[in-house]
């Protein structure tokens, strides 16, 4: 079984055996996600050391925490009771007890008016500001409710002004670039600044990294056009989502966020709770499976598993769940709801933008069973997972870098080929497009007498795609070296 979406699973640094990762990754896994809000540097280098010892194909993800607000430390759990009262002081120092919330940040009286909704612990205690003074506000409880140390503290419709990017965040997205981690997932993002922002720092770093933008409240949701401009890929981070807007509205922006996706031709990610009764249970509920389909049947790239695999008690059995349930969701769903990807007029993109729409085309009008495309940045690759068909992507990819990069895109198999006729263009392609079938073969996903597609470019790395070939598998292994794809590279 080959599935086409992509899985991401958290690890944490309490659970990440090599043996573990095996297992995760022979079950469908090809992402690892780090979230640095709960590691140190010697478990965010644990994790990444014992990842790369299981495979280099598995990409990995480190979250930010962004301009996040916490409350502080309590001495013990304050209960707290419907209608109670209680103060909340941004205060980053104090120590919370049963008649003050210390939270972090300062300036929380100055944002805040009569009638706001501040949600604790992702909003599972909810608060009703009754008045404002100058060192507090004061706040009726709407629900019984038990407040720990450092939990969330979410205030739905009020623009926070905090930083994009924290210290701590600077500092792991310099340990990221040290360890040649492939992806940074930015938290909060509210508009395309805050990717610059991180952009900026990669690029002093000289860093590859590609940035993930996590859409997590309503300016992410109204700003999302150009956040998709500027970023390598967005994730719809539904936990703060859900807190920050309507829950009722979140199906209707998944769905809006994957189409921009979609026609942006950039990743897209469906995060948070999926298989959350995983955690303690063995088997998943009927929504739950519903929830991954649906997603599937919106045209994601990629599903991530969160408490399931970082802490859950069936975190195995979670990613073969997934896997699953996502073979059987791309078999059911149908053509004609696939969403229309658009070209870029009077671009030198469109022409490959064009042949990858023929070539999914011919996965359906010629019984294609499999498209070859060879790749130095990618973009031909992510094109034609943008079309969302059927048939297996083969990228042929000239880093192990852009093979892992390639691990987000949906129905795209990426891999590093070496040493296949270095030096000579036209002796490179040819042999890396039968090395191509020969793997395609042994993995069983197409047969000798099947068609295959290759998207190539006649003008070498620079030059774009522009060509589609279509042709038996047979007949270019029984060619050789009389098989010639078009070049004029020499």
């Amino acid at each position: 079984m080959l599935k086409q979406t992509k899985i991401i699973a958290t690890i944490s640094d309490k659970r990440c055996d090599v043996s573990f990762l095996r297992q995760l990754f022979e079950a469908g896994m090809n992402v690892v996600r780090l979230n640095s809000a709960h590691l140190d540097e010697e478990g965010f280098l644990k994790i990444i050391r014992n990842t790369r010892e299981v495979s280099n194909r598995i990409a990995i993800l480190v979250d930010t925490k962004g301009p996040e607000i916490r409350t502080t430390l309590a001495d013990s759990p304050i209960e707290l009771k419907t209608g109670d009262q209680i103060r909340i002081v941004g205060d980053p120092t104090g120590i919370s007890s049963r008649e003050t919330i210390y939270i972090s940040y300062p300036n929380i009286t100055d944002e805040m008016k009569v009638g706001d909704d501040i949600l604790i612990d992702d909003g599972e205690i909810d608060l009703k500001v009754i008045a404002v003074t100058p060192g507090y506000l004061l706040c009726s409880v709407l629900n019984d409710g038990i407040v720990g140390s450092r939990k969330s503290v979410n205030i739905p419709g009020v623009r926070i002004s905090l930083p994009a990017i924290t210290a701590r965040d600077r500092d792991f997205i310099a340990l990221a670039a040290e360890h040649d981690v492939d992806f940074i997932a930015h938290s909060f993002v509210r508009s395309k600044e805050d990717v610059l922002a991180v952009q900026e720092i990669l690029d002093q770093l000289n860093s590859p990294i590609k940035i993930i933008a996590k859409i997590e409240n309503q300016d992410g949701v109204d700003n999302a056009d150009e956040i998709l401009d500027v970023a390598f890929g967005i994730m719809i981070a539904r936990g703060d989502l859900g807190i920050e807007v309507a829950q009722e509205k979140i199906p209707g922006i998944q769905r809006v966020l994957i189409k921009q996706a979609v026609h942006h031709k950039k990743p897209v990610i469906v995060a948070t709770q999926m298989l959350h009764s995983m955690i303690h249970n063995p088997r998943p509920t009927r929504a739950e499976i519903t929830d991954i389909a649906n997603a599937i049947y919106y045209r994601t790239d990629a599903v991530m598993l969160s408490g399931e695999t970082a802490y859950g008690k069936y975190p195995v059995e979670a990613v073969q769940t997934m896997a699953r349930t996502a073979y059987e969701a791309e078999q059911t769903k149908l053509t004609e709801n696939d969403i229309r990807v658009p070209y870029v007029q009077y671009d030198e993109r469109e022409v490959t933008e064009f042949l990858a729409k023929q070539a999914v085309k011919a996965t359906l009008r010629m019984n294609v069973k499999a498209i070859v495309t060879d790749s130095h940045t990618g973009r031909t690759a992510r094109v034609l997972a943008a079309f969302r068909g059927k048939s297996t992507v083969y990228a042929i990819t000239t880093t192990e870098r852009l093979a892992r990069e390639l691990a987000l895109s949906y129905g795209v198999w990426a891999e590093y080929q070496q040493g296949k006729g270095d030096g000579n263009t036209k002796e490179s392609r040819r042999a890396y497009f039968v090395e191509a079938i020969k793997r395609l073969l042994e993995r069983g996903l197409i047969e000798r007498n099947d068609r295959v597609a290759y998207l190539g470019g006649s003008f070498g790395e620079a030059g774009g795609t522009t060509y589609l070939e279509i042709i038996e598998a047979w007949r270019i292994l029984e060619a050789k070296e009389k098989y010639n794809l078009p070049d004029y590279t020499q």
